[in-house]
């Protein structure tokens, strides 16, 4: 189906990897507003500059430059250059005035680990101990210094993939090993101790729009809904209410998913990530909360929106 067929219609673009149950649900939430949303894939993003007319970005036809609004849903897998590209195009979106939530520097904040703790970090926000390394041996002497026990992270990764849990010297250096020959960042945290549970909060325009704890699934440690963890929704106390703001706005996050635990050792809630584009399935169901609905009137109610406050 051609998307020309909508140019007069639409209001919201969703920018995807694919179809999936997130952008059926905006579909949904986007009838009920009496909006139409067009999913548009990344890898059909074009651009051009120059010949008088201003720069343009679309796809299959479709001026994004002139959107109403546009939520950046999944970013597919892709070399350096399509990325980078991509996160230019999104750039150059937010610069001619198109609402894009995220904003392009909270996606570039947040799909990195490392640049997100670090900004965490010097905002004074508690989170756990972290080194990195780009060499075996920096990375066992990390593993050292760590207790012999570590939480290994891909730098860019998110539901839990690609986490290990090492409490071996020698399954660390073939674990470091493996991930030095794919030219890996060596990424590395203490394990926190922890009450069974962490939280993840759902952060919307500087304000808590829902809250849920995790428990992981039996014989796992993981707790990431996608990986088997069980979701219950929870009352949030204030004091992890302002942290996941605050971790929000540290990250310049408008929409984000902060996930919090309680670290028994130190007595304290600590900043695990923020994720600037959050799933919101298990929180949706085990809360009520309208959050697809909630995402496209944030949009609507964007400073650079059409009617939006200036």
């Amino acid at each position: 189906m051609r998307l020309t067929h909508y140019i007069i219609m639409a209001t919201y673009v969703v920018l995807t990897s694919g179809t999936g149950w997130h952008v059926e649900d905006l579909n949904r939430a986007a009838g009920t507003l009496g909006k139409v949303l067009i999913p548009i894939p990344f890898d059909q993003i074009t651009a051009r500059l120059g010949g008088g007319r201003g720069s343009r970005v679309g796809a299959g036809g479709f001026n994004l430059t002139g959107a109403d609004g546009v939520l950046v849903r999944m970013m597919p897998p892709g070399s350096l250059e399509q990325v980078v590209f991509r996160m230019d195009v999104l750039h150059e979106l937010a610069a001619s005035g198109v609402p894009v939530l995220n904003p392009p520097r909270a996606v570039e904040i947040a799909v990195d680990k490392y640049l997100s703790l670090a900004l965490l970090d010097r905002a004074g926000l508690p989170v756990p101990e972290t080194w990195v390394a780009q060499r075996v041996a920096e990375a066992l002497d990390a593993f050292d210094r760590l207790g012999g026990q570590a939480v290994v992270k891909p730098l860019f990764g998110s539901e839990g993939r690609g986490l290990i849990y090492l409490d071996d010297r020698e399954t660390a250096w073939r674990a470091f090993h493996a991930l030095e020959r794919l030219s890996a960042v060596l990424y590395l945290q203490r394990p926190v101790r922890h009450p069974g549970f962490d939280t993840r909060v759902f952060v919307l325009r500087g304000e808590v729009l829902g809250a849920m704890r995790r428990r992981p699934a039996a014989g796992d440690w993981r707790t990431n809904v996608s990986q088997g963890g069980h979701a219950e929704s929870c009352r949030l106390e204030p004091d992890l209410a302002r942290l996941a703001v605050s971790a929000a706005r540290a990250t310049a996050a408008e929409m984000a998913g902060v996930d919090l635990i309680h670290d028994l050792d130190r007595d304290t809630p600590v900043v695990l990530e923020v994720n600037a584009v959050p799933g919101w399935r298990a929180l949706a169901r085990v809360t009520g909360i309208d959050i697809a609905a909630a995402i496209l009137q944030a949009i609507e109610s964007s400073p650079h929106a059409p009617g939006g406050t200036r």
